[in-house]
């Protein structure tokens, strides 16, 4: 297989940005709002069962977040959003993923 001149420069970024070096390319970080998990595990009128099964999450991680011990990262603020806006497209998305890891 054949590496393309472009991806062996985004990975020498990658590596160069994680050893703290300078690098080329650019990051982008998106910075979201907070998030309150349980208003929007109730708004579904789901157990924390069944939201963090439906949405692929560990209980005891949303345990942690409802209860205040921790509190999402970036990443799952966003996942968190969107589940809030658009909860079906999430949970189907969530079950192709299972589904495919079971193939």
């Amino acid at each position: 297989m054949k590496i393309s001149a472009k991806t062996v420069k985004a990975l020498e970024d990658v590596l160069a940005y994680e050893s703290g070096q300078q690098q080329s390319g650019q990051v982008t970080r998106v910075k979201t709002g907070e998030v309150n998990v349980k208003v929007i595990r109730e708004g579904l009128k789901l157990s924390q069962e069944k939201f963090a099964e439906r949405f692929g999450f560990s209980l005891g991680t949303l345990k942690n977040w409802e209860q205040g011990r921790r509190v999402p990262e970036e990443s799952a603020r966003i996942l968190l959003h969107l589940i809030e806006s658009q909860p079906k497209l999430v949970e189907k998305e969530v079950r192709r993923a299972k589904m495919s890891l079971t193939a």
